[in-house]
């Protein structure tokens, strides 16, 4: 895949990826999308101490950058097991260029932007006391047979159904389904009336929440 960088509307970068049209995160605002979908209604709102996260895909780190800011903002009051799965790591060059150390007031949470991508795959590293990472390099289908613990909250951030609508069929909700924890919590920027259905049908409380700049609507749900 060839990719590009390009800046978002609150002035975070992203990549575009050339001929499909497709970036990693919403034009509007990467990092205004990470916070809102992932923190204000995902990690914010499990009440476990220790939370073990699944997100697809890892792609440039942001997810797991603004988790950690996060985790430090709220004083580390929580251990967090964050597992990133990604079949097309991005490269080195193109993390560096993203800059994301400058979306970050906390030194740590700088360098920690790079850091991300210099890990090795397929093994848990400590980023802090309570917060450890394991990058999987994986197809998202091969979640089933990967070894981890069950999931109190997904990130599920694929790419948008235009270009993978198969990543929003059952099969891939049903794996991801089947590892979750009851009253799990998966969170994501879609609102796609299928992606509500199919949730529903697998089992899950599903809520429209106010989506982040520029999108109506998002969706959380909740496995019963």
């Amino acid at each position: 895949m060839k990719r590009e960088l390009i800046s978002t509307s609150d002035g975070s970068k992203t990549l575009l990826i050339n001929g499909l049209e497709e970036t990693y995160h919403s034009k509007h605002g990467a990092l205004q999308e990470a916070n809102h979908v992932f923190i204000n209604n995902g990690l914010n709102l499990i009440n476990s101490y220790e939370i073990n996260i699944l997100e697809l895909g890892f792609g440039t780190g942001l997810n797991v950058l603004v988790t950690f800011d996060a985790y430090l903002r709220n004083d580390k009051n929580h251990k967090i097991n964050y597992f990133g799965v990604e079949k097309y790591p991005i490269f080195f060059h193109e993390a560096s260029e993203l800059s994301y150390s400058e979306l970050f007031s906390k030194e740590i949470v700088k360098d920690l932007s790079l850091k991300i991508h210099e890990t090795e795959w397929e093994k848990s590293v400590s980023l802090d006391s309570d917060f450890s990472l394991t990058k999987l390099k994986s197809d998202f289908y091969n979640i089933k047979n990967l070894d981890l613990p069950p999931i109190d909250l997904v990130y599920f951030d694929c790419f948008g159904a235009r270009v993978q609508p198969d990543l929003w069929e059952k099969e891939l909700l049903e794996i991801v389904a089947d590892k979750m924890k009851p009253s799990g919590l998966l969170t994501t920027y879609s609102s796609k009336g299928s992606v509500r259905r199919l949730l529903i049908e697998l089992g899950f409380e599903v809520e429209k929440k106010q989506g982040p700049p520029g999108k109506r609507e998002m969706i959380n749900a909740w496995k019963k």
